[in-house]
């Protein structure tokens, strides 16, 4: 590799660790060119990208960012999985490791806290953003859906009673 592109690549990989929310670093020897795609696939589709890098270049891309608490986990076949979302680059992944065992959670790093191969189990067992914006709304909603129904409830009440005298008195 040149040194213009090994410089452009730092710098690439330098934006990606200070833009994004959560890297997970993960080992992916012995997965075929398929599975990989088919994991650049799932990763895309929920709102994630996945980086395959030299290590040492990631490492010197790591300096003056928050992610630099993942430079221990850079060695050997890594492959790096980051979003802005917290939730969605390590529920891929587990979900992905699930199914295919050689790819390896190694740990990764959610802005400037380390995370172990547990803490991004944990972050993939979270609902997403837009799970929680739905359970948001569904409980400001919720609310106001009530007062409608208690204010509607009485007026029906006395719509039932008026109705049942008028059939009272035509069958009279």
């Amino acid at each position: 590799m040149e040194r213009a592109a090994k410089a452009e690549s730092i710098t690439e990989l330098s934006g990606v660790f200070k833009t994004a929310n959560v890297v997970v670093v993960a080992h992916y020897a012995g997965l075929t060119v398929a599975q990989m795609q088919i994991l650049r696939q799932q990763m895309k589709q929920a709102g994630a990208k996945v980086k395959v890098a030299k290590n040492r270049l990631a490492q010197i891309a790591l300096k003056d960012t928050d992610c630099v608490a993942i430079s221990p986990l850079l060695k050997g076949p890594t492959v790096l999985a980051y979003s802005s979302d917290p939730v969605a680059a390590p529920k891929v992944a587990v979900d992905f490791a699930k199914a295919n065992e050689a790819f390896v959670i190694l740990g990764g790093t959610m802005g400037k806290t380390a995370l172990d191969q547990n803490g991004i189990k944990a972050l993939a067992s979270l609902p997403s953003l837009d799970e929680l914006r739905a359970k948001i709304l569904g409980l400001l909603v919720s609310p106001a859906t009530k007062i409608a129904q208690l204010t509607n409830a009485p007026a029906a009440k006395v719509a039932r009673v008026i109705q049942a005298y008028a059939a009272k008195s035509e069958a009279a």
